[in-house]
């Protein structure tokens, strides 16, 4: 893979939209300095500031974070019970259940989407067929949820992540596919986060510094390419 594409479609639904791409090559999600017990402690941060300034209201469902990336997937076909990628997370502070480690990458980028209050979603760019691009589905392209045995394609006119074998990821950073997910084995990564206005892209565009800097720190690796796509510059191109 060596381009990401975001489709004439997906500007069409939201013209003021950006969307980041950050590229690494040569990870080591086996070997870090990052340890366990440190993972455990960026996320409680994550968590304690995520509390502070965006979910300081009783009911969650009108949060307005979350009410915003609710609407934003009403501009789009979805999947019932659909949602963006960072209220499944903040859902689960809200609940009081916590996030807790997983691996090394993984525990990074959720806690640069949570600190932050954005969706963030990463690829094993090895795993995928062709270029990279986000634009809406014809309907029925081949898509495997992560942990799923099954093919649940997506649905016609719905914000998809393709490539030439089908689905990436559905409804923007809603759900991954099974055959590109972020593994420990993945040596090449790309990370893509979406902001939709200028609040949005704010704090995104400072959630992209963080990580990038985190896989620096914690990995000696510094990214290949970020990006801030936009509706006159929307292809990221890597070597």
């Amino acid at each position: 893979m060596q381009k990401v594409i975001i489709d004439q479609e997906f500007w069409n639904l939201f013209p003021a939209a950006q969307i980041n791409i950050l590229f690494v090559d040569g990870i080591d999600n086996h070997d870090t300095t990052l340890s366990i017990v440190e993972r455990e402690k960026l996320l409680t941060e994550a968590m304690e500031t995520a509390k502070q300034l965006y979910l300081n209201d009783d009911s969650f469902k009108d949060n307005p974070l979350i009410d915003e990336w609710r609407q934003i997937f009403k501009q789009f076909t979805t999947k019932k019970g659909a949602r963006a990628s960072i209220e499944a997370l903040l859902k689960r502070v809200h609940n009081g259940k916590g996030v807790t480690p997983v691996d090394p990458l993984v525990d990074l980028y959720n806690f640069v989407s949570i600190k932050n209050g954005v969706p963030v979603g990463i690829e094993d760019r090895d795993k995928i067929a062709g270029d990279l691009h986000l634009g809406l589905a014809h309907g029925g392209e081949s898509f495997q949820p992560v942990g799923a045995e099954n093919d649940d394609p997506a649905r016609e006119n719905e914000l998809i992540y393709y490539d030439n074998d089908g689905a990436v990821c559905r409804s923007l950073n809603w759900r991954d596919a099974q055959r590109t997910m972020l593994t420990a084995d993945s040596k090449k990564i790309v990370a893509v986060m979406e902001a939709i206005n200028d609040d949005q892209i704010t704090r995104t565009n400072d959630a992209m510094k963080q990580l990038a800097n985190l896989i620096e720190k914690y990995f000696g690796i510094k990214p290949t390419g970020i990006f801030q796509l936009t509706k006159d510059n929307p292809v990221a191109t890597i070597e």
